[in-house]
């Protein structure tokens, strides 16, 4: 059962505005919590301690929100205002509190992995739990796949031989040693007080990109680590046999297909180190080819670069022949042992339902 978040919109807006909830209404929130089965399993609220979240969650709400409302990614719209109090107070507040307790029960630097497609809102995402965590004393670094890029030379040199390698991000144009290697530093902070974190800037070379010089961190308790990739497992070869989902049609895309399943299994390690996977995953595989087109549109708006419907169209194909998600992420929404919290996404972006894999309700 999914929550009227109508009636907790309302709510939020009245309390943003200066308007705290009534002890009615923060009992009407607690029913809302509850009243979606899924969302409460997957953060542990029960009937028990369901008075104790509303109040932690409360708190954290009236410290937070002016910082989440300020940041770049969100309009100022009443609409959208009210999206954004949602998600803040549905999924965001919930993951960061979750997030905190995880990493105190590790007793170590917890890694958490966000695995999104185009426009599902992993960088936002995880921009927005830096604000959160920060506020909770957590020291916090967000860390994209496309940090652990090779760099513009030797990704010259890999498409030399392998021509197929057209656009960076497929798996094989990664470093995945330079990948464990920071992980692992993370992991273990005792060992190197002063850890070089990758950084990738995507406008040099033309927009082929480069690595830049790397930031110097310490100290870091928590890791927000997404990519549109990050957590995906290689699947049987024999997959690869049968019948296929578009636009995997040739023979050529096949093959294709195959090799960089293939290439997936030197990034196994690299998910090891994963201590949590979340999902963000739209309602339709197909929302992030028209999310593509509408960030390009905006960007030509702008006056920046942006490429044409059909460049669009080509690009997203690619990354589909690559790893389909109906053969790659969506198996991952149904199991538990590699996932911890499935976030489907509608067409506004907004997150719909939230559960964990394994639990139905």
């Amino acid at each position: 059962m999914k929550r009227d978040t109508k009636s907790v919109g309302p709510i939020l807006e009245q309390w943003v505005s200066g308007q705290k909830p009534n002890p009615l209404e923060s009992q009407q929130l607690l029913a809302f919590e509850l009243a979606d089965h899924l969302k409460a399993k997957a953060f542990g609220i029960t009937e028990d301690n369901g008075e104790q979240v509303i109040q932690a969650r409360s708190h954290l709400f009236e410290i937070v929100y002016p910082d989440i409302l300020a940041l770049p990614y969100f309009e100022t719209t009443p609409e959208t205002q009210q999206k954004t109090l949602l998600c803040l107070w549905n999924l965001w507040l919930p993951e960061a509190i979750a997030l905190v307790s995880y990493r105190k029960q590790l007793g170590r630097p917890l890694i958490q992995g966000i695995l999104g497609g185009q426009g599902t809102g992993k960088t936002t995402l995880a921009a927005v739990l830096s604000v959160i965590l920060q506020k909770l004393g957590e020291r916090t670094l967000s860390l994209s796949i496309d940090d652990l890029y090779k760099t513009y030379n030797e990704r010259q040199r890999l498409q030399e031989q392998d021509p197929r390698l057209i656009w960076r991000g497929p798996p094989g144009t990664h470093d995945v040693e330079l990948g464990l290697q920071l992980l692992d530093q993370l992991r273990s902070p005792s060992s190197t007080p002063q850890i070089l974190v990758p950084r990738f800037d995507k406008s040099a070379f033309g927009g082929a990109g480069d690595r830049i010089s790397p930031e110097v961190v310490e100290s870091i308790d928590i890791v927000l680590f997404e990519g549109w990739f990050v957590g995906v497992r290689p699947i049987e070869p024999e997959v690869f046999d049968g019948s296929l989902p578009e636009p995997i049609q040739t023979l050529e895309d096949r093959e294709f297909a195959r090799d960089m399943n293939q290439q997936l299994k030197r990034y196994v390690p690299l998910w090891e180190r994963l201590d949590r996977l979340m999902v963000l995953y739209p309602t339709d595989y197909r929302l992030s080819q028209q999310w593509r087109l509408q960030a390009e549109k905006q960007m030509i708006a702008q006056g920046k670069s942006g490429m044409g419907d059909a460049q669009i169209r080509d690009f997203v194909n690619y990354f589909w022949k690559a790893l389909h998600p109906e053969l790659f992420i969506t198996p991952l929404t149904r199991s538990p042992n590699l996932v911890d919290l499935v976030v489907e996404i509608n067409s506004d972006h907004t997150p719909d339902v939230i559960y964990s894999p394994g639990y139905t309700g």
